[in-house]
């Protein structure tokens, strides 16, 4: 590991008076990783050893643990995150039903974190200004089956601009002169320049500035960064505080690290088990009455429907293939009633008087049954249900065009016969939203997106392809058990197999097939003719060795 460079050293000792010698010794030492389940403890447990205090469901990495290489991390069982990095999600505390912005989300620690905190209800929009780096984050958050997120390429001026306080909270973790990463990142410590946080603190005060404008009357704020100094830190804060009078700092206060002093909390690794994290939580004055419980049955219907894209072509208007030539009932996983499913990994359905809504599912995250699991409710819904609730009005037309957009409810249908019994969200979540050929159920509550560079509008359900649907592998890796009409089982053998995209012999019933190792989904697979070939998309494509 390089050694610290001279200016570093000076700033941190002046900082950190006689406490520097053990800094510097600590900065020695083996990073804090660790992890946070999203499908349950189980596919987890091999690889932990103890809770990360201030964190909900975030635990240390056993030493050797290689989680990375496993089939129940490529499958979205949990995410790799360092235990310091869990911080400004849990000093955040999204709640559900939230509009929720993470400004600078890429590669999607914090966001995913967001989401399980949301449980699938209200909005989280994950923006980064990195096209490479938000595909990445839109990967990761397909990867952990997030149902309610909208992933953005865009500038936080320009999303400023666009939807100016629309936000209940809005997440900054800066872009930062990286001290905190010192002593995981060799890179990192080359890299540093002493003017780096100097830099770096004129770059944060832009990005601030945007994000105050998005943050609701009421609403909160929360910045963060990876780095040690204080002009990046409560410089940083100061400054911002000076130039918007409409912010005060909001208290709070975190097992393991304490209470915050000014809404500032810092980790520092000689203290906790952690590699150094910096959090500021910042109230915008205002009434709280545009809160998610002031605007509970405002604004868009559920179920509404939203035609956009192409449209035309072969789709339009015309049946769709039913797959294996038969509507078949919900393989017992729900009834007309839209009863509930229940969480496990088979198909039978919750007890009678489980107090769940029609068409709500327990959230994947372990319900009460493990430690670090918390019980929630995942909005979910019957196909039977969301045809129900879409508008009975003729398909939308494209202004210009005599041909109409692809009728989205014969496209649910379609789905529905040839692949699933329910989709992991509910028309009181979200919405269809037709783009070209794939069909987008997107968050209810999401802003208008005409003009942005998305990534992801939503959770992808399916293609429209000539005559027949294709399910979208975004919407497998959402699937809660018994969801899917056809399943199979793999071992771990043929589990790598498959997701280095190899067809398995299999006998079974013919047509798409959401394949599964250990109850986490993988993707699709289409069975026909004792094979069961492989639709895992070629990007994600991976040989591991566990």
């Amino acid at each position: 590991m390089p050694e610290l460079k001279t200016a570093f050293i000076a700033n941190m000792r002046a900082l950190l008076g006689e406490e520097a010698g053990a800094f510097f010794r600590a900065l020695e030492e083996a990073p804090s990783l660790a992890l946070r389940p999203h499908q349950g403890m189980e596919a987890a447990a091999p690889f932990i050893e103890g809770a990360v205090p201030w964190a909900e469901g975030g635990f240390y990495l056993r030493p050797g643990a290689r989680p990375g290489a496993s089939v129940a991390h490529w499958a979205g069982a949990f995410y790799l995150q360092e235990a310091s990095a869990m911080l400004p999600a849990a000093a955040l505390q999204a709640k559900p039903g939230e509009r929720v912005l993470d400004l600078c989300a890429a590669p999607g620690g914090k966001s995913s974190q967001l989401a399980l905190a949301m449980g699938g209800e209200g909005v989280l929009i994950a923006n980064e200004v990195d096209a490479a780096r938000a595909r990445v984050l839109a990967a990761n958050l397909e990867r952990l089956g997030v149902t309610n997120a909208v992933v953005l390429n865009e500038t936080p001026a320009r999303l400023a601009a666009r939807w100016p306080g629309y936000f209940d909270a809005v997440l900054v973790d800066a872009p930062c002169s990286g001290e905190g990463m010192f002593r995981r990142e060799a890179q990192s410590r080359e890299a540093w320049t002493d003017a780096a946080p100097r830099g770096c603190a004129k770059r944060q005060a832009e990005i601030l500035e945007a994000a105050a404008k998005l943050v609701r009357p009421g609403g909160r704020l929360l910045y963060s960064t990876c780095t040690f100094n204080d002009v990046e830190n409560e410089g940083s804060v100061a400054n911002f505080l000076q130039d918007h009078a409409d912010f005060a700092p909001e208290e709070f206060a975190l097992p393991g690290l304490g209470a915050s002093r000014g809404g500032m909390l810092r980790i520092w690794p000689q203290r906790a088990r952690g590699d150094g994290q910096f959090a500021a939580l910042l109230r915008r004055a205002g009434s709280a009455g545009d809160g998610p419980e002031a605007r509970a049955g405002a604004g868009l219907t559920a179920g509404e429907v939203f035609a956009r894209g192409d449209g035309g072509g072969e789709a339009a208007g015309r049946p769709f293939a039913r797959g294996d030539g038969e509507k078949r009932a919900c393989d017992g996983a729900v009834d007309a009633a839209g009863r509930p499913f229940a969480r496990g990994d088979g198909a039978e359905q919750a007890p009678a008087g489980a107090g769940l809504d029609a068409g709500e599912v327990f959230a994947r995250g372990g319900g009460a049954d493990g430690p670090g699991s918390r019980p929630s409710v995942h909005p979910a819904a019957s196909i039977d249900m969301w045809l129900d609730a879409l508008p009975k009005a003729r398909p939308a037309r494209r202004a210009g065009k005599t041909a109409p957009a692809p009728d989205a409810a014969a496209l649910l249908r379609a789905l529905g016969e040839c692949a699933v019994a329910a989709l992991p969200v509910s028309p009181q979540s979200a919405r269809l939203h037709l783009e070209g050929r794939r069909l987008i159920a997107a968050p209810l509550d999401a802003p208008e997106l005409d003009g942005l560079r998305v990534v992801s509008p939503g959770l992808a359900l399916l293609r429209a392809e000539t005559a027949r649907v294709e399910p979208e592998h975004a919407l497998a890796m959402a699937l809660l058990p018994g969801m899917a009409r056809r399943a199979a089982a793999l071992t771990e053998e043929e589990a790598l197999a498959f997701i280095a995209g190899e067809a398995l012999p299999r006998e079974g019933e013919a047509g798409w097939t959401l394949v599964t190792h250990a109850g986490l989904p993988l993707g699709w697979g289409k069975q026909a003719g004792g094979m069961l070939k492989n639709h895992v998309p070629k990007g994600l494509r991976a040989r591991l060795h566990p």
